[in-house]
């Protein structure tokens, strides 16, 4: 009986393990393709990978199921798993869920805040206008997603930040191109304000609104940088391919 219950903790502590190595490699994963390391449509070699990060193909695959579960990579039937391509029409699709997802944020923070998170807003907002002021865009793009994460994490809701984080996860390559083709720097940083403010005033309409148009506003960024009309963005193209094919 001792040496059954020996056996049976040893495979329940093999189990965890493996559980623990196919998240590191998830978000190993993960860290690649948010960076641009793995471009959209590039195929994740296996072979490459696992040697890569030590590891066998089996744990690799099942964090390759994760990802592709959340939308970052998709299966191509006979050619393995590619990281997946957004198409600009897909991405404004999302921009429109992430604008009622984020408004939605701002009604709840403002019900929520604290001067003590003020603070500490408003004190990211004076470093973002420095990084601003120095054009350096790495530094204010981290600063930025660092912001809004911030923002999200304040509303105590871990079913709203899934859910936002997942769409931003989506839009993050878009979005570092629709920031720098803009040169917003200065013009986001002031609808960050926008928004800090209207959640300081305690009024959770005009902070809904406010939030609802920051992203409304980036949305209407990206379009510029992908060279649409507002006529073109809502009519589907003719012939599309699908976002998921690489």
């Amino acid at each position: 009986m001792e040496q059954k219950a020996e056996a049976a903790a040893a495979q329940a502590g093999g189990g965890r393990e493996a559980d623990s190595l196919v998240l590191h490699l998830e978000a190993q994963l993960e860290h690649l393709i948010l960076t641009g390391e793995l471009k959209p449509g590039e195929r994740l070699n296996e072979i490459h990978l696992s040697a890569r990060f030590g590891t066998s193909r089996g744990p690799l695959r099942e964090a390759m199921r994760g990802l592709e579960a959340r939308g970052l990579v998709t299966m191509v039937r006979n050619r393995g798993m590619y990281v997946r391509a957004i198409s600009a029409e897909e991405a404004l699709e999302i921009y429109d869920v992430r604008a009622a997802i984020f408004g939605l944020a701002g009604r709840i923070l403002t019900d929520r805040v604290t001067d003590e998170m003020l603070e500490d807003l408003y004190a990211r907002l004076a470093a973002m206008d420095a990084l601003a002021a120095e054009r350096d865009f790495e530094g204010y793009y981290h600063a930025n997603l660092d912001f809004h994460e911030r923002l999200m994490r304040f509303t105590g809701n871990g079913v709203l930040m899934a859910e936002y984080k997942s769409l931003v996860d989506k839009l993050h390559l878009c979005r570092v191109s629709s920031l720098l083709q803009a040169g917003g720097l200065a013009v986001s940083n002031r609808e960050h304000r926008e928004m800090v403010d209207s959640v300081a005033s305690g009024d959770k309409y005009r902070a809904q609104e406010a939030f609802f148009r920051h992203v409304d506003r980036a949305k209407a960024r990206f379009r510029h940088a992908a060279g649409q009309t507002p006529a073109e963005a809502a009519a589907p193209a003719a012939g599309a391919r699908s976002p998921a094919q690489p």
